[in-house]
């Protein structure tokens, strides 16, 4: 049996329908019919199981999947690579295969988190969110990288015009956008104030940032009720 079919198998053996039923509903842009409905623990569990199979590497460059299991397995597999240089590589391959915000997200590679890997991460963040905006998920990717690493110590506050200068129609690319200039406003509130005061960003991702730093517990009820004061 190859690897593929494999896994395969694993995923149906964990099959919830009633997850499958309401997790569709989550990704409006993904088929339901490639959706097999397992939960996320259970994927993180198959997924640590197979990688470190003989032939990972078959997976891994069979694309495209066909279930959106499939997806989220290898999205778990690549965040374990413990190599910087072959991870990045396999994200690049896969990252047009992606057609959905939890796939995109689920990406999450324990070896961006080493300081001496920082620079480079930097640069190739910068290379995913120059992608054209068309290719949605590429620069989401980039830019939840950039959420996720560059906010506390390495933060730069080039950082936040770089995202300010996006511009999309893309519902899913203004999401991230927001997301992160309200984890900005959490985290780096006194720089990232001014984008919000001076409306630097289009009305809908403006408002957008605003109503989820107000959800956020790490802005200050004071910081919320002046956020509120300031939106379109």
């Amino acid at each position: 049996m190859s690897i593929i079919n494999e896994i395969q198998k694993a995923l149906f053996a964990k099959q919830d329908l009633k997850f499958k039923a309401f997790h569709s509903k989550l990704i409006p842009t993904t088929d339901p019919k490639s959706i097999i409905g397992v939960r996320t623990p259970d994927l993180r569990a198959i997924a640590k199981e197979f990688a470190n199979h003989s032939d990972v590497e078959k997976f891994l460059t069979t694309l495209p999947h066909k279930y959106y299991d499939e997806n989220q397995i290898h999205a778990f597999i690549l965040s374990l690579i413990k190599d910087y240089d072959d991870c990045v590589s396999h994200i690049d391959a896969f990252l047009p295969y992606v057609d959905n915000w939890a796939t995109c997200d689920q990406m999450r590679p324990k070896v961006f988190a080493k300081a001496a890997n920082r620079k480079r991460l930097l640069k190739d963040v910068e290379r995913w969110m120059s992608a054209p905006v068309t290719d949605v998920y590429a620069v989401r990717f980039g830019i939840e990288t950039l959420m996720s690493f560059f906010l506390d110590d390495d933060f730069d506050p080039k950082f936040l015009k770089w995202v300010s200068k996006i511009r999309s129609e893309e519902y899913y690319l203004n999401m991230m956008v927001a997301w992160f200039f309200a984890t900005a406003l959490a985290k780096q509130y006194e720089v990232t104030l001014p984008f919000i005061e001076k409306h630097v960003l289009d009305a809908w991702t403006h408002n957008k940032t605003i109503q989820k730093a107000i959800e956020s517990y790490r802005i200050t009820d004071e910081q919320k009720a002046y956020l509120k004061t300031l939106k379109l």
